[in-house]
């Protein structure tokens, strides 16, 4: 028995029920708050620790630029996907002297003509259906084909192929010697903006130090004014000099740093510069750059691909011999056996000999081109070999002399440092003009300015060098 109980609320009840409800909601709304405020409180506190962790800077090597610039500049990534397509072309070009195979099926349907009945054998003029082309009105098709095309073009396409993925291999490799060369370039000219910024402090502070040491001779009455003065625009000039470095050594950070990471403003620092090795040998050098320059086996590459060109050209003068195996079936039903008992599956061979006979001369007129392009690369190798044989020579003068001049430089930095260091004892004794002074601290900058120039030259000539020879 179903018992239905109504209950009729009063006004009364109805204002009791909704505080109840908004109240429930007012003390959701403020545990909400709550969460919301301590999460807040709780991300402002890991706030300040995230940017003093991400503002570290990165210590940068020479290898680790390199590495970094690998991955994100496009003209290498180019020369990357390049030598990748074309070792894959080498591969289908291989695949292409095997026999391929082909499960073909197929289902034809032909318009009967209704002139005579089906049952009945069709007899020599007329066949029962409208396409004398087709064999049945039904006709089924399920057979494995298998092609094989034997010819001196196939083959040519292959070693051209071949020759094309050598290509692109040895310019990808000539790709990632420029990207070296320029991540090198700008890797030790950065190096050497920071040195001249540390030089150009120094003196900063070498000048303001001498002008505290003139405004005292000056108060002591053993200085004239205008030696305080001179002392003046010394410390303008090096604080000019001072803010040039900074700003050269602001946009050489930035140079690199677009090569290395996704935004150019990351802080970074150079890795503790390294003993520059030593020069190697004159054979050693020329035995390396033998076996591993890019440009030369680029040049020889090209040379082979225009002899694979001609090769192919020469080909279309030769018949090409297809073959053709097939088995299956190909019937008016789709079964292996037919109504009468007789068997469907089958087989069929064929052989195909093309002879070229006549093509208005146009196998003639593309083997000459080919030919005329081979005596181009010809001439490109070359000019290779004998551009290597240059650039090999200017290189190792280059370093050399850049090697010799080291010493040179430490020596006069030193007998720099210990002029100013003798004159500004004598001006201190009254035998020394501020003059004297000036250009003793003229010359110190000049001097290791000269060295770091000296150094980062003996470096970036080494590195062309091991560049030219595969070594870096």
């Amino acid at each position: 028995m179903l018992v239905v109980t109504m209950r009729r609320y009063s006004p009364l009840d109805k204002r009791r029920h909704t505080l109840r409800l908004l109240s429930g909601v007012s003390v959701f709304l403020m545990m909400a708050f709550a969460a919301a405020h301590a999460g807040a409180q709780a991300a402002d506190a890991a706030a300040p620790q995230d940017a003093s962790a991400s503002s570290a800077p990165v210590t940068i090597s020479l290898e680790e630029a390199i590495r970094r610039a690998q991955s994100s500049e496009p003209g290498y990534a180019a020369a990357s996907a390049a030598s990748g397509s074309a070792a894959l072309d080498r591969s289908i070009a291989r695949a292409g002297l095997l026999p391929s195979v082909v499960y073909h099926n197929q289902a034809l349907y032909t318009q009967p003509n209704h002139l005579q009945n089906l049952a009945q054998p069709a007899s020599a003029s007329q066949v029962p259906f409208r396409f004398i082309a087709s064999n049945s009105v039904r006709e089924y098709s399920s057979q494995a084909v298998v092609n094989e095309t034997v010819g001196l073009n196939s083959m040519a396409g292959v070693r051209r192929a071949d020759a094309a993925s050598a290509l692109a291999s040895a310019e990808l490799e000539i790709a990632r010697r420029g990207l070296v060369a320029a991540v090198t370039g700008l890797y030790y000219s950065l190096a050497a903006a920071d040195d001249k910024l540390a030089i150009a402090e120094r003196a900063r502070a070498e000048a303001e130090d001498f002008v505290r040491v003139t405004n005292a001779r000056e108060q002591a009455r053993e200085a004239a004014h205008a030696d305080v003065v001179k002392a003046q625009l010394q410390l303008q000039q090096r604080e000019r000099d001072l803010s040039d470095a900074k700003l050269a050594a602001e946009k050489a950070r930035l140079e690199l740093a677009v090569l290395l990471f996704a935004d150019p403003h990351t802080p970074y620092a150079l890795a503790a510069p390294q003993k520059a090795q030593p020069l190697p040998s004159r054979d050693e050098v020329n035995q390396a750059a033998a076996r591993n320059n890019p440009e030369l086996k680029s040049a020889l590459a090209a040379l082979n691909v225009s002899n694979a060109d001609v090769l192919a050209a020469r080909a279309a003068y030769l018949p090409d011999l297809g073959l053709n195996v097939t088995y299956g079936i190909d019937a008016p039903q789709f079964a292996a056996n037919g109504p009468d008992h007789l068997r469907n599956l089958g087989y069929s061979a064929s052989v195909t000999l093309d002879v070229p006979v006549w093509d208005w001369l146009a196998t003639q007129h593309k083997v000459k081109q080919s030919e005329i392009r081979r005596d181009a690369a010809r001439v490109a190798l070359t000019a290779t070999q004998r551009q290597l044989i240059a650039r090999l020579d200017e290189a190792y003068s280059e370093a050399a002399a850049a090697r010799d001049q080291l010493a040179s430089l430490d020596a006069s930095a030193g007998m720099a440092a210990e002029s100013l260091r003798l004159t500004r004892l004598r001006y201190s004794s009254g035998e020394a003009t501020v003059l004297e002074v000036v250009d003793a601290q003229t010359t110190l900058m000049g001097a290791e300015d000269a060295r770091a120039d000296g150094r980062v030259r003996y470096k970036m000539a080494l590195a062309d060098l091991q560049t030219l020879t595969g070594t870096m």
